[in-house]
């Protein structure tokens, strides 16, 4: 990397002495590779900032090829952030519209209760409510976008193993004993976020003894853009519509049910999900394979610290009953970067308290109703209590004959709801 000095080190001491990045190089840099980590490398750089993105593994396992089952949904909101660094049109062909979202109850093998919540694409002006998108194009098209930035130093296969803040910058040493320094440090590297742990800051956590299982299916019958919510006792099932006759499966159970499942063969595995998922699309065929992961909620004290900033999972890890994860991740960028743009072009340090402050201000109690919201919508569900599912019922049943209250729930859906920062308005 061009401008890095070279520390002297005595003659009679063999080890090379650690390579220090100057702050004349790069202004911010961010720590985790993922989705969020890349969105907000572009959209910092876009903020007229010079940016290090540091990613532990390197793009070949970023990038695929074959289809293995991952999809997002992206929030309109979301979508606009995406255009707005310039990776939307690079995704959009191979994104499905949600057109329709249906909400329901019910057990499997028995169908759905009569109650239920519908919310339409066509009760707001801003078009569909979000879009599918597959995880190996949306991946590629962020590792494409970076590395095109000449802004952006993309460095893969490094690791982070401490961090040390001044008044006036921090530093991260890396695995070989290099140290980068910056003004500002973001953590985008998920809910054990070493950046997190090193900067002090606590977090809350549980765990829901629910894994959810992921994998994509291939139908006989169109889906017509309609993505299903449907809550049975062991977790909600969410059947989400992809491009041609296809759907993202993301089917959460109680673990010990969970661990049985993705043991079994295709096959069984088919037999298995069929009585939940319903007859309404015709048979179905497993395409890609099949993934998991725990259930849990965890949220960091604070979104910030001396110099450090959080974003997405580092932040706040959801339960994905709603599919707002990655979206509450990418407000988070898109406010960020909001927040930091404004105090370049003020002349004012973006890594000072006052500026992290109101990053803070902006996202920290969003954040939590979100997440106690995910949370208490998956307690109220996940269960058989008959007294529970008919109070449920009543409701869902409620919200769905009035319109205003559906219309808000559909724009709160669609990211459109609050101050949305610059990129997503």
């Amino acid at each position: 990397m061009a401008g890095r000095l070279a520390t002297a080190h005595r003659m009679d001491n063999p080890a090379p002495a650690p390579i220090c990045q100057s702050m004349d190089n790069t202004d911010i840099i961010i720590v985790g590779g993922g989705l969020n980590g890349p969105v907000m490398a572009l959209a910092a750089a876009d903020a007229g900032l010079r940016v290090t993105l540091l990613d532990a593994v390197t793009p070949d396992a970023h990038r695929s090829r074959d289809f293995d089952g991952r999809a997002y949904a992206i929030a309109h909101g979301s979508m606009r952030l995406l255009r707005g660094i310039g990776v939307w049109d690079a995704v959009q062909a191979g994104a499905q519209p949600m057109l329709d979202i249906k909400v329901t109850d019910g057990r499997p093998g028995e169908g759905a209760s009569p109650w239920m919540m519908h919310f339409d694409h066509a009760e707001i002006e801003e078009g569909p409510m979000g879009w599918l998108v597959e995880d190996r194009h949306l991946r590629a098209a962020l590792l494409d976008a970076v590395t095109a930035d000449a802004r952006i130093t993309h460095r893969t296969g490094t690791r982070v193993t401490a961090q040390d803040v001044t008044p006036s910058g921090v530093s991260v040493t890396l695995a070989d004993g290099e140290i980068l320094s910056a003004r500002l440090l973001i953590g985008c590297d998920g809910r054990t976020s070493g950046t997190a742990q090193r900067a002090g800051i606590r977090r809350i956590k549980w765990d829901y003894d629910q894994i959810a299982v992921v994998c994509a299916v291939e139908h006989d019958l169109p889906h017509h853009g309609v993505a299903h919510q449907f809550f049975m006792p062991g977790g909600p099932l969410a059947i989400l519509p992809l491009t041609g006759n296809r759907s993202s499966i993301v089917w959460s159970e109680q673990a010990d049910r969970a661990r049985v499942l993705l043991t079994l063969d295709d096959d069984a595995f088919l037999a298995a999900l069929q009585p939940a998922f319903g007859s309404f699309l015709g048979q179905i065929r497993l395409v890609g394979a099949r993934s998991s992961y725990p259930l849990g909620l965890t949220l960091a004290d604070s979104l910030t610290a001396p110099r450090v900033a959080l974003v997405g999972d580092a932040a706040h890890g959801i339960h994905p009953i709603a599919g707002q994860g990655l979206n509450a991740g990418l407000r988070d960028v898109a406010a960020l970067a909001h927040v930091l743009e404004d105090a370049r072009q003020r002349g004012e340090d973006i890594g000072s308290v006052t500026t992290l402050a109101r990053y803070q201000d902006w996202r920290k109690g969003d954040a939590t109703r979100l997440a106690l919201a995910t949370d208490a919508f998956n307690r109220l569900f996940s269960n058989d209590n008959p007294l529970l599912r008919g109070l449920r019922d009543l409701g869902m049943g409620a919200i769905n004959a009035m319109p205003s209250v559906r219309r808000r729930f559909i724009r709160e859906a669609a990211g459109l709801t609050g101050a949305l920062p610059r990129l997503m308005r």
